[in-house]
Parts: C-alpha cells; structure tokens; sequence
C-alpha cells in the first residue's frame, strides 16, 4: 500500500510538473487580466471624483486618455492563454474602452459645433479647476470677468432665440454644457463664499446672475431645434431626443445583439400573437368570451383599499419565495431573504413610475391623500393583486432583489453593466413562472399576461420612436388601446422611458433579455445538461454580463480573438 501511495504521488507530481507551464500560464493571464480591469475602475473613480464637471473639455480627454492607457496595457496579456471566463472579460473591456473614447471623441465634435456659443465657458472651467487646490481667486477681476459673462449669454440666448437651427442631439448637448458650467460656477462660490471676504464682497450679485442666466440658457438650448429633427408635434408635452436607426443599431452591436429594429419589432410582434392566444383563454375561463378587455377591466377592480397594499405585497412576496423552494428553482442566501425592506413612492414620483420598483429596497407604488380622485383610482387600478402577482417576484427574489445581492459577492471586478442582464433576468422569471403554473387563477393569468404584452409593447413603441415614425402621443395610445393601460400609468411609462434618463436600448432589454436567457435555459437545462438550480446559480454567480458572454462561459466555449455577436437566439421563421 505504501509502494501504491508513493508511485501516485510520483506520478500526480510528473503530471502537475508537465502540465505546469501552461497552466500557470493560464492562471497568470487570468490573473493579470482581472488586475488590470480593478485598477481601471479604482482609477476611474478617482477621476470621477476630481473631474466632476459634466461634458467640459477637461473631463472629456483625461477619461479619453485613461481608456487609450489601459488599452495600451491590455495588449502585453496572452489572450490565448485565457479561459472563457478570461476572454470574456477581455472582450468586454476592450469593447468598453473603446467605447469610452468614441464617445469622447462624439463629444468633441459637438463641442466644437457649439463652440460659438459658449465663448465664455473657458474664464469659468478655469476659475473651477483653481478651486480644487485652493488658490486664493483675484476676486475683483473674477467678478468683472462673471459680469461680462452674464452679459454675453444675455446677448447669445436673444440669437439663439432666433435661430432654431441646431440638431436634436445638439441643443441637447448645449443644455447640458450650460447645466456643466452652472455646477462649475455653484462649486467655486460655495468653496470661497463666507470664507474668504474679499471674495464674498464682491462675487454676490455677479454669482447670483450669472447662475440665473446659465439656467435660462440651458432652457433656451432645448427650445432651438431644427423642426425636420424632431418627431411629430403632439400634445403630450413629453419631449425625448430619438437617436435614429443609425445609432439604433451600433448600439445594439455593443450590446451583442445581432438584429436589426425591424428585426426586434418582428420578434415583440412573434411573442404579442403568443399574449395574444393565452389572453383570449384566460377571458374565455373568466366568462368574458374573446372580450379581452372585459376581463382585463375586472381585474383591475380587484385593487386592495387603500393603506393595505403594503402587506398584499408581502404575501405575494411569500407565496412567490415558497414557489421557488418547493421547486428547487435557485439557491436564496437566506441574508437576501431577510435584509430586504419596504418603502413608499412618493406622489411626484409616481408620475414618472405609477408602478412599484425593487431591489434591496421594494418601493411600493399606491395612492395618497394628496392625489386627485382620478390619480388614486388610476394608481389603484393598475397596482392590483393580480398584476402585482407578475412584479413581486421581479422586484425582489430571484429578480432585482437578489441580483443586488449577488452582484455585490461574485466576480465584483466585472462593471459590464447592461439592460439586458439586469431587466432580462428578472422578466426571464415572469415567463418561466408563468409556465410553471406559478399563477392560481385566470385572473392571475390575466394579470401576468398584462405585463408580458407591456413588454412587447415597449419594444415596439420605443424602436418607432427612436427611428422617427411615431410621437409620444402615439406611444401612449398604443399603450391604453393594445396592453389596456390606464391613460396616465400610459402617459407616466411613456414620460419614464425618453425623458426618465433611461437608454435608448433599456426598454427593450426587457422582452429581449430574457428570450436571451430562456433560449440559453433551453440550451442547458432542456438538454439536461444542468438542473434549473445549477443554471440559475451559476448564471447569477458570473455577475452583470452580456447574454451571449454568459452562454460563452456556461458552455466554456473558447471565442477568438475577433469575435463579434452572431448568437441568433430567436428564430424569425
């Protein structure tokens, strides 16, 4: 026996000394690798920190410089050296960096664009960067310098008025580099006011009109549109900024999604016909016949009375957590089952999201007193129990409440934040509960059903808006006449996506993530090649990453150096 133990340590030790090289090698690359992406993101905060003037010049080119560095020590690492989680990492940054300086140089050229208007920016960014090190201001001049600068911007925003020539994305741009200057202006006065007496003797009224005529200015900005840029007047009053086609589809390609808008229109139109049929059944179960509305009406007049909402979600919330362990669905820490809270939406900002958010913290979305008649009812209706029975789960485990867990635990150096991980994993859950019988009643098919088609919805109002076929008026009546919405939980879904500081791609990423995730669910736990538990663990333990990259790690496909999206997860025919 002890001949047996000696000759297979012997052996283990000439195969671990064969294999050597090219595993450390392995080991060291991945290592390297992962190294250089922390020290991006530490640096990178540290710039965030200092430079915190939106879209001045300065910040523009030191981010710009950073992402050219990295790129610059990304090259020495052997990426054929990495695993699939490796490349995927290398991938991903590359692409991110990359990205950083497309953007600085977009940026650039705008500025240039706008240079015209903004003849007076450099005496403020100045006065703002000398700030950061406390150097002592010749106040007197500063003040002349801020007075001749209220009086130039008085000047410029009588043309400007006038002029009505400048693109969408411009004016825009110009708005938010007369908001960047005000900061800068804020910044200085705040540091040196009360502390400094020369400084506060003579930068009071200087700093209080220039701050006022900046204000206005960045307002005058968002008024000076060319009108063949803009979509379709309507009385919605809701004013977004559609990126086009062209835009439309580079971003896509970022987010390695292999599809054109029509492509993506054709798929919310595949998966509505679906909503479609399975509506129709639940309305015919309920005694509605094919009248669909009918039974989505009645549903709606299911809501709790008021100041009973809070504790209607908790047993959803139980009802959902007990699914998932009864059918070993996903691993819950039992930390993320206990350290989640409740909180209530404020009535303003109900406006822009009449429905509940989630995450650690669950914000219910329920009337107040302060609300109209109206209001109330409309909140009321559309955050009924049967809707809500769709959403828990989405807001809280296994959707975004347990992916703020995770993410803060597993592979926390990736920062590949993308829409179509965060918001495709939770509406993956909606439809995978959905065929697991997780809804009690045809009410509760209804109501879940209600949101799958909202989803659809979204894809399609979104892409036409941004491609320039329809308005924001358009949008919302699609909303009340093809998903059954509230007039203004319409109006507030409409409001959210293109002026609610949300990306272009967010609404989509929905539907479209999680047909992402449920392809790659078929591809794995379909061929019994992972139980669900296994799948959804270690997809959560991979941390926020494009689709396509995760099925490259789950499957450990080695992709090469050159790879670009081609995953057609869903078929058009």
């Amino acid at each position: 026996m002890k001949h047996f133990v000696k000759l297979y340590f012997i052996t283990l030790g000439m195969l671990l000394l064969c294999a050597g090289p090219s595993w450390a090698q392995k080991i060291a690359a991945n290592d390297a690798l992962r190294q250089l992406i922390e020290m991006y993101h530490a640096d990178r905060g540290n710039l965030q920190r200092f430079y915190t003037i939106d879209h001045s010049p300065e910040r523009r080119e030191r981010f710009k410089t950073l992402a050219q560095s990295y790129l610059t020590q990304l090259q020495p690492i052997d990426y054929n050296a990495l695993d699939a989680g490796g490349r995927v990492d290398y991938l991903l940054i590359k692409r991110d960096w990359e990205d950083v300086i497309y953007q600085s140089q977009e940026e650039a050229t705008a500025f240039q664009q706008l240079a015209n208007w903004f003849p007076f920016a450099q005496v403020i960014y100045d006065a703002e960067k000398a700030r950061r090190r406390g150097l002592m201001p010749d106040s007197p001049k500063l003040a002349s310098e801020l007075n001749q600068c209220v009086k130039q911007i008085v000047g410029l925003q009588a043309k400007l008025k006038e002029t009505k020539t400048l693109t969408k994305d411009l004016s825009n741009r110009g708005s938010r580099i007369a908001l960047g200057l005000k900061s800068a202006l804020n910044s200085v006065y705040s540091f040196y006011n009360g502390y400094d007496p020369m400084f506060t003797w003579w930068m009071a009224k200087p700093y209080a009109e220039l701050d006022s005529v900046l204000k206005g200015y960045s307002s005058a900005f968002l008024k000076a549109t060319t009108v063949s840029s803009q979509v379709k007047n309507d009385a919605s009053g809701i004013v977004g900024n559609p990126i086009g086609k062209e835009e439309l589809t580079r971003k896509l390609k970022l987010e390695m999604i292999p599809y054109s808008p029509e492509e993506l229109v054709e798929i919310a139109n595949k998966e509505f016909a679906w909503c479609d049929a399975e509506m129709l059944k639940a309305s015919r179960e309920m005694g509605f016949g094919d009248n669909w509305k009918a039974a989505l009406e009645k549903v709606k007049q299911t809501a709790v009375p008021p100041g009973q909402q809070p504790s209607a979600m908790v047993k959803l919330y139980e009802e959902s957590i007990a699914f998932l362990k009864d059918n070993h669905l996903i691993t819950i820490p039992p930390l993320a089952e206990e350290t989640w809270r409740l909180s209530m939406m404020s009535p303003e900002r109900q406006l822009v999201n009449p429905f509940f958010l989630g995450g650690e913290e669950f914000i219910v979305s329920y009337p107040t007193n302060t609300m109209t008649h109206d209001q109330k009812m409309m909140s009321m209706r559309g955050n009924n129990p049967h809707f809500s029975r769709a959403t828990v789960h989405h807001e809280l485990i296994a959707g975004h409440g347990l992916q703020s867990f995770m993410t803060r635990r597993y592979k926390t150096y990736r920062h590949f934040e993308t829409p179509f991980w965060v918001e495709g994993w939770s509406l993956y859950w909606e439809m995978l509960l959905y065929d697991l019988k997780f809804p009690r009643s045809a009410e509760d098919r209804v109501g879940m059903l209600f949101w799958r088609m909202h989803r659809c919805a979204r894809i399609i109002f979104s892409l036409n808006y941004h491609i320039g076929k329809w308005s924001p008026q358009e949008c919302i009546d699609f909303l009340v006449d093809r998903v059954g919405h509230e007039y203004a939980n319409a109006e507030g879904e409409v409001r959210r996506s293109f002026v609610g500081g949300y990306d272009p791609l967010y609404q989509i990423a929905y539907m479209i993530g999680g047909l992402q995730i449920r392809a790659l669910k078929d591809e794995l736990v379909g061929t019994k090649k992972m139980t669900y538990q296994q799948f959804h663990d270690q997809f959560m333990q991979e941390n926020k990453l494009p689709i396509e990259m995760i099925r490259a790690i789950l499957s450990r496909k080695l992709l090469p150096k050159d790879y670009q999206t081609n995953w057609r997860f869903y078929s058009l025919k």
